[in-house]
């Protein structure tokens, strides 16, 4: 590839795209690799070939249909990762409703939220999940279960839902049971099931995934068949993968990084999804990809710092490891040398992108070097176009910072019921601007710098809060810092920092701009600092730092 010029790259691409609904796709997988294993849930003794997958997601899709769920319904999913959760996703796909993701650790107003804002007709729940009851969290928001007929449901806080389905074998009034509505089918249901695979199109919206709400009320993003179906099937060639592999997938489902990027890429290969537990475990994780003998594993960076330094390590054979996707966050470059020597990953993958493009617009290559894999997000991905810009709208040279924009199949149809912020999002040449601030160098790869709204403008002055923490990481005293921008009458923003001191050290708010002083710009000097033990964060471990900015405004008045 010749060098670059200016900061735009259209992704190559070795395979064509996928037009068809991930139905089709998973009917015409099944038939290919019927005796294949498809899919592990080691905590529930699931252990299915395609054959069998496809007989269970057809029982639960006729179930839903005689319970009068058809195209274009929403039913949401709450629960950890579970084997009733895959079902979910690949039933609701087959008869065109659109699945909800709720995320397993919602509270009563962020489930009432999610439930209002895209009317579920449907929920499908487990029991409950570590501290959270789901069943008595819906009999507070839903006390008209208590006394309505299984279905039939009238309640005045949730006015859209009509039918809760309840995970495992117990009674709860007002409520379905999972195993009942897999025996609900009829032939005429199956008969409209096998009608619906020519009606259901590629471009029909299938799924609702909730922005993880780092700035305020999640926004639900709405992606289609065509979406995800792709966006799995390309980073499964990414890793390159067939229908030999077999992938642990100990990274939440609700999230797109368990069921696009896990199990989307499972089934467009006809490989096997093996998920260790319902929640990260490390232990259970180097269980099962030993005795799984799993060729690939998905995480964070924290998920494979906690797996590297358990005690027990060195105990488990992991030879059979070969690739896998690092996503989420920066990896430390100790922390990728010792994944691929110490885990044989020796084609680790890092990805980035987000929700609202399915969500992966960048990988590295399998077999790119280790500063690259560390450095960067990797390279625009196939079929889609990336370019950086500045806030004219106009593409920056190579090695200048701007924000990322993407183009191309992986873009959502927009947010649910909310064509102002999708209009914010996406603009009138189909580009979604991801509020990320990036660089990109003359090979093409991209590194991410900062978030776009977390400039701070001090006095006339842009500062970026990234450029800052990365300085305060020189510490040696400092594990975390997370820098960002609070109203202040003088300058218009004063910078805060909030500082995580390492075990065994000690540090002051003063010895820390001493640090400053003179080796940054006086501007840069954080004026308020607050040594915390740790930041609020999302499930899936964003850091949500307009909470902090609360608790700054809040302490300081």
């Amino acid at each position: 590839m010749s060098k670059l010029t200016q900061s735009y790259l259209c992704g190559e691409a070795k395979a064509p795209l996928l037009y068809e609904t991930i139905g089709n796709c998973f009917d015409r997988i099944a038939d290919t690799f019927p005796d294949r294993e498809a899919l592990v849930v080691r905590h529930q003794g699931i252990r299915w070939n395609y054959r069998q997958y496809r007989q269970e997601v057809e029982l639960l899709a006729t179930g839903l249909l005689r319970l009068g769920i058809g195209p274009g319904d929403r039913v949401g999913i709450w629960a950890p990762n579970c084997y009733e959760w895959c079902l979910t996703q690949f039933a609701t796909a087959k008869i065109g409703a659109v699945m909800v993701c709720i995320n397993p650790a919602y509270r009563l107003y962020e489930l009432e939220y999610a439930l209002n804002k895209v009317g579920c007709r449907a929920l499908i729940t487990a029991e409950q999940f570590k501290t959270s009851e789901y069943l008595s969290m819906l009999q507070e928001l839903a006390p008209e279960l208590q006394q309505c007929q299984p279905g039939r449901l009238k309640a005045e806080r949730l006015p859209h839902l009509e039918m809760v389905i309840r995970m495992g074998e117990e009674q709860t009034s007002g409520m379905l049971n999972f195993p009942e509505v897999c025996a609900l089918g009829t032939e005429e249901d199956m008969q409209r099931l096998q009608q619906l695979k020519g009606e259901l199109q590629p471009d029909d919206a299938i799924n609702i995934q909730f922005t993880s709400g780092t700035t305020g009320s999640p926004k639900g993003a709405t992606l289609t068949h065509c979406n995800i179906l792709n966006n799995g099937y390309q980073v499964a060639q990414g890793m390159g993968f067939s229908e030999r592999d077999r992938l642990c997938v100990p990274v939440p489902l609700y999230h797109c990084f368990g069921m696009v990027m896990g199990n989307l890429a499972c089934i467009t290969h006809g490989a096997a999804a093996i998920f260790p537990n319902d929640a990260f475990e490390p232990l259970t994780v180097l269980q099962t990809v030993q005795e799984e003998r799993c060729t690939a594993l998905h995480g964070v960076p924290t998920m494979f710092i906690t797996e590297l330094e358990h005690p027990q390590f060195g105990e488990f054979d992991l030879s059979s490891l070969r690739t896998g996707i690092m996503a989420g966050a920066p990896c430390p470059v100790e922390v990728m040398k010792r994944v691929i020597n110490d885990m044989h990953m020796s084609e680790v993958t890092i990805m980035y992108g987000q929700t609202e493009t399915s969500p992966v617009n960048h990988m590295t290559a399998l077999d790119d070097p280790i500063d690259k894999r560390v450095g960067t997000v990797g390279r625009c991905g196939p079929h889609q176009e990336i370019k950086i810009i500045d806030e004219n709208g106009r593409v920056v040279p190579i090695g200048e910072k701007g924000e990322l924009c993407c183009r191309g199949y992986s873009v959502m149809l927009g947010y649910w019921d909310d064509e102002e912020k999708t209009a914010e999002t996406i603009d009138a040449a189909g580009w979604l601007h991801s509020g990320d601030l990036a660089i990109m160098d003359a090979e093409g790869y991209v590194q991410i710098v900062g978030r776009l709204k977390d400039m701070i403008i001090r006095g006339g002055e842009n500062v970026y809060p990234r450029e800052v923490e990365e300085f305060l990481y020189t510490h040696s005293a400092i594990q975390e810092v997370q820098v960002f921008g609070i109203p202040d009458e003088k300058y218009g923003e004063e910078i805060c920092a909030w500082v995580q001191v390492k075990e065994g050290s000690s540090l002051t708010p003063e010895e820390v701009k001493g640090y400053c002083k003179d080796k940054i710009t006086h501007f840069k000097v954080p004026r308020h600092i607050r040594l915390v033990e740790e930041y609020p964060m999302t499930v899936t471990g964003k850091i949500q730092k307009f909470k902090m900015r609360e608790a700054m405004l809040a302490e300081l008045e």
